[in-house]
């Protein structure tokens, strides 16, 4: 007795060839999604780079004008300056150590209290650097002294400063101010 292998049919053949066609098709749009998805980012990017362009003088006066305000004590240019929602955030020493002041008001109160004493910022222009996160918002940072009795640096001390600018209305806000003390170089470098 021989046995005979069956042949596959024309529907067996068809429906491997439909399968691997909607395989193969299934890829191809997973990849046009990647792409476009990475289009959009890098869409993104160029337009943040465009706006680095237009705004990073614009930020550059805020800042400066910031700094001016802060050292002349004027509350209401410092807060002209500030964003108005209830994420704005300022971090500084307060009487009982470190701490985030939240929302303008709050921030504006802090600063009042600040310009109670002595109080005086020392920025190093030079050192000022402004990326573009988005289009709307951007993040400066520069190296500064700082002297100001109430938080106990009687002499100007060393900060970083790291501020987060945000386009309200067409125009750049500060959302964050976060002050980071740079330690002193206390310890000399070993014999060898």
């Amino acid at each position: 007795m021989r046995v005979i292998a069956p042949r596959c049919s024309q529907s067996i053949v068809r429906q491997r060839d439909d399968h691997r066609w909607s395989w193969l098709a299934g890829r191809f749009v997973r990849i046009l999604a990647l792409l476009s998805c990475l289009n959009g980012f890098c869409a993104s990017t160029l337009t943040a780079q465009v706006a680095a362009v237009d705004d990073t003088g614009h930020l550059r006066a805020n800042f400066s004008q910031l700094i001016d305000a802060e050292n002349r004590h004027d509350l209401p240019a410092v807060a002209a300056l500030l964003l108005d929602s209830s994420s704005t955030l300022f971090v500084a020493k307060s009487p009982d150590g470190w701490k985030g002041y939240w929302g303008k008001s709050d921030v504006t109160k802090h600063f009042g209290e600040l310009y109670n004493k002595p109080f005086r910022m020392y920025p190093d222009y030079a050192t000022e650097k402004i990326v573009f996160l988005t289009p709307d918002v951007a993040e400066t940072y520069v190296n500064v002294k700082i002297q100001a009795e109430y938080g106990g640096f009687v002499e100007p001390s060393p900060f970083v400063v790291v501020l987060v600018w945000v386009k309200s209305s067409g125009i750049w806000k500060m959302a964050t101010d976060i002050p980071i003390p740079v330690p002193h170089e206390t310890a000399k470098p070993a014999d060898r």
